[in-house]
C-alpha cells in the first residue's frame, strides 16, 4: 500500500516541532533531551483550551503542525487517533477522588476520561463532522493507527490525519505502565499524486524464521543514537521514530515496526525531492 507523507508535527524532549527537529532526528546535530515547552494548540477556543489536558493539548498541537504543514482544510479530514494508555493523568485524578470519603468527581474531569477525548476537543476546534477513530494496541498502537490510517485513505481515496501520543504515566500507575516521557507525532496521509514529496509503502509480514515471537522488539528497528532509542523505547507513540528518521533524512530507506506478537510493518521511504 502506498501513500504519500504531506505534513507531519512532532513534540517530544527535544523535539519541539518537525521543522526545528529534522537535523537532529536526521543525524546531523546531536539529541539533546531538553524539556518540552507547554503546547499552545492555539486552534482551541480559549474556553476549551482552558478545561483541555495536558495530552489533548500534546495531541492537538501537532495534529495541527502537520494539517498547518499540508495546507488542507481541517474540517475535510478524516481522522484517526493512536494511544497507549490515553487520559492516564485523568485516570489518575479519578482513582484518587474515589479512594477519598466524598468520593466527589468533577463533571469536566469525568468527560475527559474517556480515551477518545483528544479526539473529541480536535473535532470540537476545527468543527469538523469527517470520521474519526480512536484506537489502542498497548506498545504496538502507532503501528496500528497507521495501518487503519494507510487503509482508510487507499479505500476512501483522500487524506487522513494520524495523531499518535502518550504522556508520562503518574506515580503509583507508573509500575505497571513505566511511561516517564512524553511523545506526541501527526501525519498527513493521503493518496500519491505526482507532486508528493514523500512516498511511503507498508508491508506486513510474519516474523522471519529465528526471530523468537515472544520478543516482538526484536522485530523493530533500532535507531543508532542511543538517546533516542531510549526515547523509542520508553514511550509507545515514540514507535514512530525510525519512520520520523527516515523522512528527515530524505534518502530511500526501509524500516520495521513490531506489530502483534509475531508480525511486523515494513516501511519504504521514498523522497521524490527534497
Amino acid at each position: 500500500m502506498d501513500v504519500a507523507i504531506d505534513g507531519i508535527g512532532l513534540l517530544a524532549p527535544g523535539l519541539s516541532g518537525w521543522r526545528e527537529s529534522r537535523a537532529v532526528l536526521a543525524g546531523d546535530r546531536p539529541y539533546q533531551p531538553t524539556a518540552v515547552p507547554s503546547p499552545e494548540a492555539t486552534i482551541l477556543p480559549q474556553n476549551e483550551r482552558r478545561r483541555s489536558s495536558d495530552s489533548v493539548r500534546w495531541a492537538v498541537q501537532v495534529a495541527q503542525e502537520a494539517i498547518e504543514q499540508s495546507g488542507l482544510n481541517p474540517r475535510d479530514v478524516p481522522t484517526v487517533f493512536a494511544s497507549s494508555g490515553g487520559e492516564m493523568s485523568v485516570f489518575d485524578q479519578l482513582c484518587r477522588a474515589l479512594a477519598t470519603e466524598e468520593r466527589l468527581i468533577s463533571p469536566t474531569l469525568f468527560h475527559q476520561s474517556v480515551h477518545n477525548t483528544a479526539a473529541g476537543y480536535w473535532g470540537i476546534a476545527t468543527t469538523g463532522q469527517q470520521s474519526s477513530t480512536a484506537l489502542s494496541c498497548y506498545d504496538d498502537s502507532f503501528a496500528a493507527g497507521l495501518v487503519e490510517a494507510v487503509a482508510t485513505v487507499r479505500e476512501e481515496q483522500r487524506p487522513v490525519l494520524l495523531v499518535t501520543y502518550d504522556l508520562a504515566v503518574p506515580a503509583p500507575l507508573d509500575e505497571a505502565r513505566p511511561i516517564t516521557e512524553g511523545f506526541a507525532a501527526a501525519f498527513v496521509l493521503s493518496p500519491p499524486a505526482r507532486d508528493s514529496t514523500v512516498i511511503l509503502r507498508l508491508r506486513l509480514e510474519q516474523a522471519p524464521a529465528g526471530e523468537s515471537p515472544c520478543f516482538p522488539e526484536y522485530l523493530a528497528e533500532r535507531l543508532a543514537d542511543d538517546a533516542l532509542e531510549r526515547l523509542r523505547q520508553n514511550n509507545p507513540a515514540a514507535r514512530s521514530l525510525p519512520l520520523l528518521c527516515a523522512v528527515a533524512a530524505a534518502v530511500p530507506r526501509t524500516v520495521a515496526l513490531a506489530w502483534l506478537e509475531n508480525q511486523r510493518l515494513q516501511l519504504t521511504i521514498e523522497p521524490r525531492r527534497c
